[in-house]
């Protein structure tokens, strides 16, 4: 009885630093995980067009005088809205007039710049105007069980806007200790490490988010928390297993 009362506190330690504690969370590190550096240069990167990103765009002459009528096979000069078109898998859009162009991994303002040299051919001083309509960061708050996937308006947003608009730190999240996961085709994803709770990690909180970024604030570890709720059950059954090895010694 004394070597199973022993036993029950190291038996509830091994679980506590075992998968079957808290086996909801996601995107764990090692503690000797190598975090990629953050620069100034990623600080204020600007968003490069990827794959699945949906444009919103339109098209002026005489350096805006005019809207085009790009469903206009006649390209009749009259006010319209915006058109939409998709970035496709092999990074091309495609356009009335211009067939497929190539736009993935420009910045908006080099793929505007790109689109008034192809339509100069067709018509005067074209000017461009685009945004990105579908960009979309998940947000981890700081609680296992909560995620928000915002959808931003503002190609410019940066990761302390992104936090707030999803609520901001919760009460069990560490600002001290999140991570910016950047996602890439065609190689491994990036994970950069931020400390936003000094007034010192404003720098690295402007960093702008890109489409499908991920922004996973750690939750706090609450040990007693995390017992009571999670081996309540288990916990249960060693008190029963006891009370019943204790009967049958004072049976016997």
């Amino acid at each position: 009885m004394r070597k199973l009362l022993i036993l029950i506190p190291v038996f509830l330690l091994f679980l506590s630093s075992c998968k079957l504690i808290r086996s909801n969370l996601l995107l764990k590190t090692k503690r000797d995980y190598q975090y990629d550096k953050l620069t100034d240069s990623l600080s204020n990167q600007d968003y490069r067009l990827s794959p699945n990103d949906q444009l919103q765009y339109r098209v002026t002459t005489n350096d805006g005088f005019k809207l085009i009528d790009l469903a206009n096979t006649q390209a009749n000069l009259i006010y319209r809205n915006d058109l939409d078109v998709l970035v496709e898998s092999d990074g091309t859009i495609k356009l009335p007039m211009l067939g497929y162009v190539k736009v993935e991994g420009l910045t908006l303002i080099e793929a505007e710049k790109l689109l008034e040299e192809r339509y100069s051919e067709v018509y005067v001083k074209p000017f461009v105007t685009m945004r990105v309509t579908n960009k979309r960061v998940i947000v981890f708050p700081g609680n296992g069980g909560i995620a928000k996937v915002l959808t931003l308006t503002n190609n410019h947003t940066t990761v302390l806007e992104a936090i707030a608009l999803s609520g901001g730190i919760t009460d069990d999240g560490k600002a001290y200790k999140v991570k910016l996961i950047r996602n890439y085709r065609d190689r491994k994803p990036e994970v950069f490490l931020m400390d936003l709770s000094k007034i010192d990690g404003l720098a690295v909180a402007n960093t702008k988010v890109a489409a499908n970024d991920i922004i996973y604030i750690e939750p706090r570890y609450r040990l007693a928390r995390t017992i009571a709720t999670e081996l309540a059950p288990i916990v249960s059954i060693i008190s029963s297993t006891i009370l019943i090895y204790s009967v049958i010694l004072r049976v016997n």
